[in-house]
């Protein structure tokens, strides 16, 4: 392991030994952490505790774009984690990330969002592993968020940062079971500058016209696969309509309403299922289609954008699920008109579909 690590904390300083080396940073934290006991199936998971370490390069901006400056001029880059959930039934992690680093009180203080795809090694399985309800997959979508206390440059070019880090891993309900992990840690770390010396100076962008646009119309389609929470029920496509208009309120940020229709197929199976019950009341022919209205908001940085919206279901013949529901996604503008994106449908703390969309803006 530590021949392992050493060749990664070198790689980064090869790569870019013939770039522009003050714009790199690298940092690696190790972290120590509880599960957080969000549901009675995982709670004999919640005693243990979780460790590991984060690996990332970092790419500092300076404002030589204007919405660098408008952000207090974030880094970018990727991050690699290593999480041993300190249990036999939920195993390892091995995650990949993207992320920003947001900055604020003078730059001492760090944020970060991170969004990428994660590998556990001891997934559910009917026969070798039925305690493991928290994952019903190996290869999943998992988000981090770190708020650390950051001192670059602290000796030439090394600094240190620490903090807290919250991890959440679950499969989006790609397949059952998929209760999910939260894993809430203590991290420290080392962060080390490739020149120790700040060498480029931040530019300020001063937007010097008003940003204003007109309403603007936009057509999305989204699909995917999912299963219902019966394990074993099998995946099933679905598809969803949406129409919105969006008013942009500045360059920053944009509000949304509009409407969504859904053709979840899981639901067409799920009627089957529940109206074979002579217990429950439900009609063989129930319409599984929903239609929902929802408001929400757009946080743009550079091409990529930040979407948020709450909707509710005015029309729900089958009762299944809660009337409010959320989806929580990242958009990816290939040009002014058109944007591509990936958004987690939940109602409450239960994931619904991950969704693959494509849309345009008229």
């Amino acid at each position: 392991m530590n021949k392992f690590l050493f060749l990664i904390c070198l790689l980064p300083m090869l790569s870019f030994s013939q770039e522009n080396n003050s714009r790199y940073t690298f940092d690696i934290n190790n972290f120590y952490g509880k599960i957080l006991n969000h549901t009675e199936e995982i709670s004999q998971f919640t005693d243990h505790s979780p460790e590991g370490f984060l690996i990332s390069i970092n790419r500092k901006t300076y404002g030589e774009k204007a919405w660098q400056s408008r952000y207090n001029y974030p880094d970018y880059g990727l991050s690699f984690e290593y999480q041993n959930m300190k249990n036999e039934e939920l195993g390892y992690f091995y995650g990949l990330y993207g992320h920003y680093n947001f900055y604020f009180f003078k730059r001492n203080l760090m944020l970060r969002i991170a969004q990428g795809v994660a590998y556990n090694t001891n997934p559910y399985d009917v026969n070798t592993n039925p305690e493991n309800l928290a994952y019903g997959t190996h290869w999943m979508p998992a988000t981090y968020f770190m708020l650390n206390y950051k001192k670059e440059r602290i000796w030439n070019g090394l600094g240190l940062q620490a903090g807290v880090t919250f991890f959440h891993h679950s499969n989006a309900n790609l397949r059952s079971p998929n209760k999910g992990t939260n894993t809430v840690a203590l991290n420290i770390g080392a962060v080390y500058n490739f020149d120790s010396k700040e060498s480029l100076n931040y530019i300020l962008n001063k937007d010097s016209i008003k940003f204003t646009e007109p309403i603007r119309y936009n057509l999305a389609f989204r699909t995917g696969f999912n299963e219902s929470d019966l394990v074993g029920s099998g995946q099933y496509p679905f598809y969803v309509f949406s129409a919105y208009a969006d008013k942009r309120l500045n360059r920053k940020s944009a509000i949304h309403i509009g409407v969504d229709f859904f053709v979840m197929k899981y639901l067409k199976e799920t009627v089957k299922r529940i109206a074979a019950d002579p217990t429950l009341s439900v009609s063989p022919d129930t319409d599984y289609r929903k239609a929902g209205i929802f408001v929400g908001h757009e946080l743009f940085v550079n091409k990529l954008s930040l979407e948020t919206q709450f909707g509710y279901y005015a029309y729900a013949p089958l009762d299944y699920l809660p009337p409010i529901y959320q989806r929580l996604g990242l958009k990816y503008y290939l040009m002014d008109e058109i944007f591509m994106g990936v958004a987690l449908k939940t109602h409450a703390a239960k994931a619904e579909a991950l969704e693959f969309g494509i849309g345009v803006r008229l």
